[in-house]
């Protein structure tokens, strides 16, 4: 079956970075399109960034323009998401999720695939 499993959360202060990784395994990575997602306490699940299984033309949520860059490593089965610039609000579960084809990659509800997630605190 497929499995996504995310690591690299942690404690960080204000100003700090953490790069996410999400190991998938039972799906044909090369041709899934990844995203990353969080949901910080008492919100709903945000979209943070996306990947064409292709790589290149990334999408990314205005909040983590320039602090956030997503990447993939098909030889490796892995996404990343690293995160520079932490602020208090980035404070969140990071999930990262898989799906097939190229639109809409904010729309969580495209994804099929889901992984687990990863807490992300940061301090102020």
């Amino acid at each position: 079956q497929v499995q996504l499993v995310e690591s690299g959360g942690g404690l960080v202060q204000a100003g700090g970075s953490l790069r996410l990784s999400c190991a998938a395994s039972g799906l044909t990575f090369s041709s899934s399109t990844m995203g990353w997602f969080r949901q910080g306490p008492g919100k709903e699940r945000e979209f943070v960034a996306g990947i064409p299984w292709r790589g290149g033309s990334t999408t990314y949520a205005d909040s983590v323009k320039g602090r956030f860059t997503i990447s993939r490593d098909n030889a490796k089965n892995t996404v990343y998401l690293q995160m520079n610039s932490l602020k208090p609000e980035d404070t969140a579960v990071y999930s990262c999720a898989a799906r097939f084809g190229l639109s809409d990659l904010p729309n969580s509800q495209s994804y099929a695939y889901w992984g687990q997630g990863t807490q992300v605190t940061v301090s102020s």
